[in-house]
């Protein structure tokens, strides 16, 4: 007995429905992979964005995030000069795209606590360890830079990529922040006195090599003088204020003569 049209239609349709009931339909969205496992086991290179059919029996799709992450961590560390450091630091990373299902594979999906932390931990009290308390906190952003550099070298082989470490707070004491204080401000009066001392030596020089030049004047004109009589009348001259002096009998004047 032959099937009508219509009947061979409705059972495509139902079957089509038990299809796609027995099958398995994931999303990746933009900024996330697929990790696509069978009987648990990783299949494949890592899913882009796009949607995919599977089947949920025996296979699955993991869903990772691969965008930029912030994390940001306070921890205590200690100076190389015996400190207790309380440091805030924030770190970005993300997940190498291409790499992402050999990490869920070698770590799984635990790997900020597995890895990261512990790695961020690990860095920065190596850095810290290496600088004196007072000195760390005008360099926090070189002693930022060297952690981020030991993290790269410690977390690329694990697939994960960091672009920037921040050293947001670092605090002490309250007994040491004050010391270190006092010793900034006795730095800086140092500096003063410094540059006073300087500039009373270099009045000084300049009072000294005025005097010697004012010296050195007086004896050439000195020598001059000596040998040239003509040269005294010219002094005399120059220094005339154009009136002549009266004698102590009156008010006549005396003449100006040059007496050869």
């Amino acid at each position: 007995m032959k099937l009508k049209f219509g009947s061979i239609i409705i059972l495509a349709i139902i079957l089509i429905i038990v299809a796609i009931s027995f099958s398995g339909v994931k999303v990746i969205d933009t900024g996330y992979r697929g990790i696509k496992t069978r009987f648990g086991e990783v299949i494949g290179s890592p899913l882009p964005e796009g949607i995919y059919f599977y089947n949920p029996i025996t296979t699955d799709i993991q869903e990772i995030d691969t965008k930029v992450q912030r994390y940001t961590l306070k921890m205590s560390a200690y100076t190389k000069d015996v400190q207790q450091a309380d440091l805030t630091i924030t770190i970005n990373s993300s997940l190498n795209d291409n790499n992402v299902h050999l990490l869920y594979q070698e770590i799984g999906l635990g790997y900020r606590d597995k890895v990261i932390f512990p790695q961020i931990l690990r860095a920065a009290k190596d850095t810290i360890g290496k600088w004196e308390a007072d000195v760390l906190v005008s360099n926090r952003e070189k002693a930022a830079d060297e952690i981020l550099a030991s993290l790269k070298e410690a977390l690329e082989p694990n697939h994960i990529l960091v672009q920037s470490v921040i050293i947001e707070d670092i605090n002490y004491s309250s007994q040491f922040e004050r010391a270190i204080e006092e010793k900034q401000i006795a730095t800086q009066d140092a500096i003063k006195a410094k540059n006073r001392t300087k500039q009373v030596e270099e009045e000084a020089n300049q009072k000294i090599l005025s005097a010697k030049a004012e010296a050195e004047s007086m004896r050439i004109r000195s020598q001059a003088l000596s040998q040239n009589q003509n040269l005294v009348a010219y002094e005399a001259v120059q220094k005339w204020d154009g009136k002549l002096p009266v004698n102590i009998y009156g008010n006549a004047p005396i003449p100006f003569l040059n007496i050869q």
